[in-house]
């Protein structure tokens, strides 16, 4: 089998798939830096029978992967999955569809209709870019005079990412949240992320351990999996007092803190999903 392993740098989580390719036998796989690419949108010039993307810039990764979809080669993940996951606002909606819980969202296009949701939806509440990762660009507004503040300096900034308001309710956590991973439907694993902070993704200090896969989480992964699209995911998720909550999925998981905490061999999980894929 041919493996087309589209790639931006090379981090952890790429070296450590890899690996895993190279130790299966009858095994191929060609990296395609994507920083290095050029595509003749007329011609299919690319001999794969799958090709995982690993790209570290959004927009590249969806660009190439709608490429090699319409030429008819499978990716992991779909053009289709990646476009909805980049998107905050079209991985709400596609939760909302499929009827899984996730926190109440507002969405606005002008700062004064995005005060008057915050005012509606109470505080504190959440403000983030509709496409963005790490937890950067996040706030927590705790009240109306926050609110104004962060919507001038949006209005002043000017970028598209500040055009859009995604305003969320705020959780409050037990110090915690939960990523679960799912490959092919099922889910594989999944970890608990603690912090001090509102913010527990472990790119911003946010410590891992264990968190059992329970029937109901497992439900929850992969009702969300299956939401947008399915394929190689991962979702962070909400513990309530009425069950959980997701608030995002992820298309280009990292997981490079979460295989010895959960004993799990991910990149492994991943690989066999891929050449499954690949054989169909």
């Amino acid at each position: 089998m041919k493996v087309g392993f589209l790639h931006s740098i090379l981090r952890k989580e790429e070296k450590y798939l890899l690996e895993e390719f190279r130790n299966r036998p009858g095994v191929q796989v060609d990296k395609i830096d994507d920083r290095q690419q050029f595509f003749d949108l007329h011609t299919n010039s690319f001999d794969y029978d799958v090709i995982i993307e690993r790209c570290v810039n959004h927009s590249r990764a969806v660009h190439a992967l709608k490429i090699f979809n319409d030429h008819g080669i499978p990716t992991v993940n779909t053009a289709q999955v990646a476009e909805v996951c980049g998107s905050k606002f079209l991985t709400t909606q596609a939760l909302i569809k499929a009827g899984v819980p996730t926190p109440e969202c507002y969405l606005a296009f002008t700062a004064d209709s995005a005060l008057k949701a915050m005012d509606r939806l109470g505080y504190p509440c959440v403000i983030k870019p509709t496409t963005g990762s790490w937890g950067r660009l996040i706030s927590k507004v705790n009240d109306r005079d926050a609110a104004e503040a962060i919507l001038e300096h949006k209005q002043i900034l000017g970028s598209y990412h500040h055009s859009i308001f995604y305003i969320q309710k705020y959780v409050e956590k037990p110090g915690r949240d939960i990523r679960s991973f799912v490959t092919g439907g099922q889910c594989i694993a999944a970890i608990y992320r603690s912090s001090d902070h509102w913010i527990t993704n472990t790119s911003r200090g946010g410590k891992t351990m264990n968190c059992p896969v329970t029937e109901a989480l497992h439900e929850i992964s992969t009702q969300a999996a299956e939401a947008v699209g399915g394929g190689v995911l991962a979702m962070d998720i909400f513990e309530t007092d009425n069950g959980y909550l997701v608030n995002e999925v992820n298309y280009t998981m990292e997981f490079r803190n979460s295989i010895d905490v959960t004993g799990v061999n991910i990149p492994a999980k991943v690989v066999d999903y891929v050449l499954e894929v690949g054989s169909k």
